[in-house]
């Protein structure tokens, strides 16, 4: 059975009262050009203002289009967009940011280069960013830094289009901390990219600070690479290797010179058994987060209203 919408519109909402209808006589408007059919997907990830109250404003006026979610706390943007996806019925995704920052008239840009070339995924990139120089500064080193451990494109935004198919497979994903753009990179490399225009946040302030950008940053680093277990053994390893010429140095200068009684016995008792344990417990930690990744069954996000 053919699914009666097109298109289903993701959106994560977090204190967003002033922007909210505006957003969404937008995607009303794009869609009713292209004439396809869509449905819009709005998640209130604990919002402090008046968002879920337009939510339900929305909800009553466009009750075939809108379906409005309401968390039970602040989960973060990565987690309310899962669990958006879990009321899709497009046969294709689109998520976008409720600040107003790409405008809507850039979505049928998602649309074309999908139509054209089938891709699983199309990022719409923004060369010109807007943001500050932090949240800058952020989104480049998370960017960067999955490039580097992964050998990802190193491009991605919040502004993507996503088939049905690639999204039922990341609903299977339920541990705590989500990162969509790792997930996805997981499931596939059918991954397009287009430039789109980027404003000036219209309303209020990004609520990404320096303290969220580093916390972010460090989530991905653990959650998704091995680097600092990796990084224990290789380094317990190394250590090993130097103290152990560092300990045949200190036996040739007890063999050869006068050094006191137990000094030589003592450097290099401490010194090999430092690099041992620190090789064991990078071993130790690899099966430790092996066990972590199956037993940890925590929800990444938890509803407490749907509309």
């Amino acid at each position: 059975m053919i699914s009666p919408v097109e298109y289903s519109v993701v959106v994560p909402v977090y204190n967003s009262e002033p922007s909210l209808e505006e957003l969404f006589e937008g995607l009303k408007s794009v869609f009713e050009a292209q004439q396809a059919s869509f449905e819009v997907i709005l998640v209130d990830d604990d919002s402090q203002d008046g968002s879920w109250e337009i939510l339900k404003k929305l909800k009553a006026l466009y009750p075939d289009i809108v379906t409005a979610v309401k968390l039970s706390r602040n989960f973060g943007q990565h987690n309310a967009t899962l669990c958006g996806f879990g009321f899709i019925k497009g046969e294709l995704v689109i998520t976008i940011d409720d600040d107003l920052q790409t405008p809507t008239a850039e979505i049928p840009k998602l649309m074309e280069l999908q139509k054209s070339t089938a891709a699983d995924l199309v990022y719409g990139i923004h060369k010109n960013k807007k943001h500050s120089s932090i949240r800058t500064l952020g989104s480049t080193s998370l960017k960067k830094t999955s490039k580097i451990l992964h050998n990802s494109p190193g491009e991605g935004s919040s502004f993507r289009l996503i088939t049905a198919e690639l999204i039922k497979k990341i609903l299977h994903h339920h541990q705590n901390f989500i990162f969509l753009d790792e997930i996805l990179l997981w499931y596939t490399n059918d991954i397009e990219f287009i430039e789109v225009r980027h404003f000036v946040r219209k309303y209020d302030k990004s609520g990404y600070s320096i303290r969220k950008l580093l916390k972010l940053l460090a989530n991905v680093v653990l959650y998704y690479t091995m680097i600092p277990l990796k990084f224990m053994i290789f380094g317990g390893l190394t250590i090993s290797v130097i103290t152990f010429f560092y300990g045949i140095y200190f036996i040739i200068k007890k063999l050869v010179f006068n050094v006191p009684l137990g000094y030589t016995s003592l450097i290099v008792a401490i010194l090999f058994s430092t690099s041992i344990i620190l090789f064991s417990l990078g071993v130790i930690g690899e099966y430790l987060s092996r066990i972590y990744q199956v037993q940890n069954m925590k929800p990444p996000f938890s509803i407490k209203k749907v509309l």
